[in-house]
């Protein structure tokens, strides 16, 4: 049998930056942007509040660009606070980097296994697509798309009745696939 699953996101993930008005190191973004122009060039920033205190930090978007060269359908979406852009702004490896952060998806995200068929077959092979960059362990979601403890998807990994493309035990955000013998 063959089964597609897809790892989907639910909400915005976390910033993980240090605040410094509390102990705290989360930050919820709500996809607010904040943009300056200072004659003809823009700064913009992605605004996050401090997950314990409140305090807002930004995430720098753009950083004294000339007008002319933002796409406008961009800056559009930046006055309109889009949510989407902020989703898709979250996912820019150089933002994150430039702006020394990191993302918390820990509640953020789903398997969708598209029902519960898969569960009673003997040998099921499975691929599974991430809808957008979360880091997440292989052997995590294949014990909740399979309706089993983590010690028993170990398990059958030692006795070679799980096979993966990729290792299961560590994080992994690219699709993969993987076949399992009950």
């Amino acid at each position: 049998m063959h089964a597609d699953w897809v790892v989907m996101p639910t909400c915005l993930p976390l910033v993980l930056r240090h605040c410094h008005a509390c102990p705290s190191e989360r930050f919820r973004t709500s996809g607010k942007f904040r943009v300056n122009a200072h004659h003809k060039v823009l700064d913009a920033w992605l605004l996050a509040l401090c997950a314990t205190c409140g305090q807002t930090t930004k995430l720098t978007v753009l950083e004294r660009v000339r007008v002319r060269s933002v796409r406008p359908g961009l800056l559009d979406r930046m006055h309109d606070n889009d949510p989407a852009l902020a989703a898709e702004l979250l996912q820019d490896a150089a933002l994150l980097r430039r702006n020394r952060v990191a993302l918390d998806w820990e509640g953020a995200w789903r398997l969708d296994t598209g029902g519960t068929d898969h569960l009673t077959a003997e040998v099921i092979d499975v691929s599974v697509r991430f809808a957008a960059r979360i880091p997440v362990r292989p052997v995590r979601l294949i014990a909740e798309g399979c309706g089993l403890p983590r010690a028993a998807v170990e398990r059958l990994l030692a006795e070679g009745k799980l096979v993966s493309v990729v290792r299961p035990t560590g994080k992994s955000s690219d699709d993969f696939t993987f076949t399992l013998k009950r």
